[in-house]
């Protein structure tokens, strides 16, 4: 039997040619309804696609961004509505990460790429069963990333995808919307960015026995789930560019609503290198001898300069400027428990230790402390002298502020 992989290209061009002539059917509903949210206006990037014949369009996200999935259909899908146009398009998927993060490597992974005209970004999945995100968190992240990029590109057009796993299915089924899903909606109205709602059409077409979650592909779709993916993303375009480019159409700046839904939003985090930090006792500064230390370990992570300790007592402090201090680490088997204060106020534990630790240096953000007054800080964090797994690790790629 041929492979997904084999059959997929017939495949994607089924998908295509079906919701293409959905489309062009001027009696027939859009195509996928409510699933595709249309608003605000992708107009700007059209003008740099169709008439400058240049474009940068870039993707944040998780794993499902990070793999060989619906990303490269939707730079397919634009190469072919713009076949004269240069692309540049930005991948900045890394897998197991969030919101939360993306809004503090946005600046290094997208930003420093140059301007940005088409911005994709997904974290509903992430936010969910990585992070186990409140819906605050959800949305200081997610408008954190808007903002922020509209801040460096008010022209950016924006788009939100919301993937799904097995519990966030459950929960469309029984008619209710997953609380990460209904925070980025909320951030996507307040900031007019389209979105879509790709967890809500799976689960209308498995209730409708249209669709099985095992054809779909799981957390992780199989071409097939990513063609759907990325046929919502066309009908959007459709829906965004089908008329004909008016004459006068101009370049026009989105607007950043005022007040966000949250003022604590990351729209100015940022990374620190971990050099920054100064040294009080037991840290080091350079990539770990990763062969000496049980656990798996994600390539891409395995020459990346760390500040590190594994010792007890261990204590080192972070000059920095925002009301949000935190860190992106790798958290294995020996991670530890670390104190970490502010502006030498009362000390507050946490332990590093992550579900997925006991096999895996797994990367995440772990915020210190938010709610500061704006202004410079002093973050002190020092590892405490009992364990919960026994281990005292803690490993810093970043520093993060906001």
């Amino acid at each position: 039997m041929l492979s997904l992989m084999r059959v997929f290209p017939a495949l994607f061009s089924l998908c295509s040619l079906m919701f293409t002539a959905t489309a062009n059917n001027a009696e027939a509903a859009e195509a996928f309804g409510e699933s595709v949210q249309f608003r605000g206006s992708l107009t700007n990037s059209r003008i740099k696609f169709e008439r400058e014949k240049k474009g940068t369009v870039a993707f944040l996200g998780g794993s499902i961004t990070e793999m060989e999935g619906y990303r490269p259909m939707v730079c397919d899908i634009l190469k072919k509505r713009f076949p004269a146009t240069d692309f540049k398009f930005v991948a900045a998927g890394i897998s197991s990460t969030c919101s939360t993060t993306g809004a503090f490597r946005l600046e290094r992974d997208v930003l420093a790429q140059g301007p940005v005209d088409l911005f994709f970004v997904e974290f509903a999945v992430n936010d969910d069963q990585d992070a186990a995100h409140t819906r605050a968190e959800c949305i200081r992240g997610m408008e954190g990333i808007i903002r922020h990029m509209r801040q460096a590109n008010p022209n950016v057009d924006i788009v939100m995808t919301f993937f799904v796993n097995e519990g966030m299915l459950k929960t469309l089924r029984e008619g209710k919307t997953p609380l990460t899903m209904e925070a980025h909606e909320a951030v996507g109205k307040h900031e007019e960015v389209s979105t879509i709602r790709l967890g809500k059409e799976v689960a209308e077409q498995i209730s409708a026995g249209k669709l099985t979650w095992k054809q779909y592909g799981g957390v992780h779709p199989a071409p097939f789930g990513n063609a759907i993916a990325a046929s919502m993303i066309d009908e959007l375009f459709h829906r965004a560019w089908g008329k004909p480019l008016a004459a006068d159409a101009a370049l026009t700046k989105h607007q950043v609503p005022e007040p966000p839904l949250d003022p604590l939003n990351y729209s100015k985090g940022r990374f620190i290198d971990p050099k920054e930090a100064h040294v009080v006792k037991s840290w080091t500064l350079g990539v770990p001898d990763w062969k000496s230390i049980p656990g798996s370990k994600r390539e891409r992570f395995t020459s990346v300069p760390m500040l590190s300790t594994t010792e007890p007592e261990a204590e080192a402090t972070l000059e920095f400027e925002g009301t949000t201090v935190g860190a992106f680490i790798v958290a294995g088997p020996d991670a530890g428990i670390v104190e970490a204060s502010i502006d030498n106020g009362k000390p507050t534990r946490f332990d590093v230790y992550r579900n997925y630790s006991s096999r895996l240096h797994y990367p995440y953000s772990l915020v210190f402390g938010t709610h500061l007054h704006p202004g410079k800080h002093l973050l002190r964090l020092k590892m405490a002298a009992n364990t919960n797994h026994g281990g005292h690790a803690l490993r810093v790629m970043q520093f993060e502020a906001n």
